[in-house]
């Protein structure tokens, strides 16, 4: 069970945030040696305790690795548990408070307003047949105007969104559930995907809105990511800053900057732990911090005429 949350892990790096082979080998590899530590002192990923976190880098420390190479293994650690966190594995984060060997903390990648807006228009142009056109646009514009998590989106409920409701019920992780608004557009795009959708006699006979022949019934995460690269690329922006995430992320960057409350944030994301929905004040913070020194008399260099 113990290595199984490390491939479970890494499938889902690669899914949600298109993980590189090479950075998935190196996560598999700092996991296992953390692992290794655990077993020899009798314990397990589902067992250790935040002091066998510290203790494990003290160890790495006495090893004399990098500190390039410790904070890559506590990252990894940090990543895991946040997974293991949100998808119940385990109720606490034993690492959330660990510290690192001095990096900065990484930031959520996110996109502006006008990225966003060319991928949807992609979403609308690019695929040639209809059905596909209506079926990534409803994709993609439920997900900006949700904030939903990728696996949530893809196995969504036709019921779910009959009668053009203007919130919708997300069944999220460990099966909670939480009304979530949907913009009058994503609604639009739904009610014509859904009329297109039911045409199909073999769609109209699954419960799922996006449905698939594969063995989950459903649209994989897979699928969604590939082609959220493939608009990335026809939209002209870097396909390495766009991933399913990065949508969810700028769904809350941009509510908190238009002035959103960061507990109605949590709510509409489904984070169980304001914590997690706090790593979005880092990036406000940053915007104030350039609005000030840019507009701020003080801020200026002062003119002595000398």
């Amino acid at each position: 069970m113990t290595l199984s949350w490390i491939s479970v892990f890494l499938e889902a790096q690669a899914a949600d945030f298109g993980a590189a082979r090479n950075t998935q080998e190196a996560y598999g590899r700092d996991l296992k040696d953390f692992l290794s530590y655990l077993e020899a002192r009798g314990a397990r990923f589902a067992t250790a305790t935040r002091a066998m976190v510290e203790d494990y880098l003290v160890h790495c420390d006495a090893a004399g690795l990098a500190s390039a190479t410790k904070a890559r293994r506590l990252s990894a650690i940090k990543q895991l548990y946040r997974f293991a966190f949100e998808e119940e594995l385990r109720k606490d984060n034993p690492a959330i408070q660990v510290k690192g060997p001095g990096k900065g903390k990484s930031l959520p990648k996110s996109l502006d307003h006008h990225e966003v807006d060319r991928l949807l228009l992609q979403a609308r142009q690019m695929p040639q047949k209809r059905h596909d056109k209506l079926r990534l646009t409803c994709l993609m514009e439920l997900l900006y105007a949700t904030g939903m998590r990728v696996t949530e989106l893809v196995s969504m409920p036709a019921e779910a969104v009959r009668g053009d409701p203007q919130m919708i019920l997300v069944r999220g992780k460990g099966g909670k559930e939480r009304m979530v608004p949907v913009s009058t557009t994503a609604r639009a795009a739904t009610q014509l995907w859904l009329t297109l959708r039911d045409t199909d006699p073999q769609a109209e006979k699954s419960a799922f809105l996006f449905p698939s022949r594969g063995k989950l019934g459903h649209l994989t995460r897979i699928w969604f990511f590939q082609q959220i690269k493939k608009l990335a690329i026809s939209a002209g922006i870097d396909p390495a800053n766009v991933t399913p995430h990065t949508l969810r992320h700028a769904f809350a960057t941009h509510l908190l900057a238009g002035g959103a409350d960061l507990r109605a944030i949590q709510t509409l994301l489904g984070h169980a732990d304001i914590a997690t929905t706090e790593i979005y004040t880092h990036i406000q913070e940053e915007r104030l911090r350039e609005l000030v020194l840019e507009h701020h008399p003080l801020a200026q260099p002062l003119k002595t005429g000398l």
